[in-house]
């Protein structure tokens, strides 16, 4: 229902040639790997591993410890002898932080933003989604969103080491940029950059062949972003670029995600000013001859999402979480009935 499939050659794919679309570790340079999990759905996020002889850093962990615990084990063909000492956490979204309990002695780094809106947004808070009675079709939405997933019982320790604007690390001699870009899909999105492998770990500031989602804001924000990682990918011919959804990429995801925000924020701008309410807007939007290319990508009803973001910005308007899922569930309930 609320999820679409996803392929190497999609509208907005990756087109890294060589590493199929499988769930996974794959080296994608020099010992660095993307854990990769499709379809790239809700909660299905990638995460990535740099190995070195002084240890191992880890960027991202799954929503849950199942998922997590998996990966790990995954991992150790390459981490055995060298262990996972840092975790880095691209944002607070919980399928990038949930599994960050089972590595208690690793150090875990995010921006101080990001580490405020882990506090705000623990499992606990998914698992009251799940039960709450929000009627016909939100629950059955949420249902299929979030249901595989096991949050009971998961704590998520307080990072132990936070940043603002950037921060240069170093493990085993291999250089290591950490970049804040949000407040954009969240409230604190930074980019993983590795100069000497010529990787981009970008979180949740690409979603390829999978639509974006606005959590925060502003999408000035995310479309800078979008701009920062392709400056960064002209440094090295044949960039990987690891996106927090979907397949490897490389320029041409980043600029297909950059060009959904472009079209979205100057099109909400347009209806407001002709007087439409969000939710008009949101019909008219998913009718539109432009939006049609990403009718093709998973989850396009984010639109009902991202249309009221943008719409916050122009005039305060808010909505809650349940609110955004039930407009979400209805737009795909339209879809359904027509």
């Amino acid at each position: 229902m609320a999820t679409g499939g996803r392929t190497a050659d999609g509208p907005a794919g990756g087109r890294t040639a060589g590493i199929p679309y499988e769930v996974g570790l794959h080296e994608v340079a020099d010992g660095v790997f993307a854990y990769l999990q499709p379809d790239g759905g809700w909660g299905w996020s990638n995460a990535g591993l740099l190995v070195t002889d002084a240890g191992s850093m880890l960027v991202d962990t799954l929503f849950d410890q199942v998922l997590t615990r998996r990966m790990l084990n995954a991992m150790t063909r390459v981490t055995g002898t060298k262990p996972i000492e840092t975790v880095v956490n691209t944002h607070a979204n919980g399928d990038h932080c949930y599994g960050n309990g089972l590595l208690p002695d690793a150090e875990v780094v995010t921006t101080e933003a990001a580490a405020r809106e882990m506090g705000a947004v623990p499992p606990s808070a998914l698992l009251a989604l799940l039960a709450a009675d929000m009627g016909e079709p939100t629950n059955r939405y949420v249902q299929e969103a979030f249901g595989a997933f096991e949050f009971a019982g998961i704590e998520v320790p307080e990072p132990t080491r936070t940043f603002t604007g950037s921060l240069e690390l170093d493990l085993g001699g291999r250089p290591i940029s950490l970049e804040q870009v949000g407040p954009a899909h969240t409230a604190g999105d930074l980019l993983v950059h590795l100069p000497d492998a010529g990787v981009v770990f970008a979180g949740d500031i690409l979603f390829i062949d999978g639509t974006p989602i606005v959590w925060d804001g502003p999408i000035a924000n995310w479309v800078a972003a979008c701009d920062r990682i392709l400056h960064l990918d002209q440094l090295h011919d044949g960039a990987v670029i690891v996106p927090g959804h979907g397949p490897l990429t490389d320029a041409d995801g980043v600029r297909a995600v950059r060009g959904y925000l472009v079209w979205l924020e100057a099109a909400c701008w347009e209806a407001h000013a002709a007087g439409l309410t969000a939710a008009q807007a949101v019909l008219e939007l998913a009718a539109s001859t432009d939006f049609q290319p990403y009718r093709q990508w998973g989850e396009w009803e984010r639109l009902a999402v991202n249309v009221r973001a943008v719409y916050r910005e122009i005039d305060g308007s808010d909505q809650t979480i349940p609110d955004l899922f039930g407009a979400m569930a209805a737009l795909v309930a339209d879809r359904s009935d027509s």
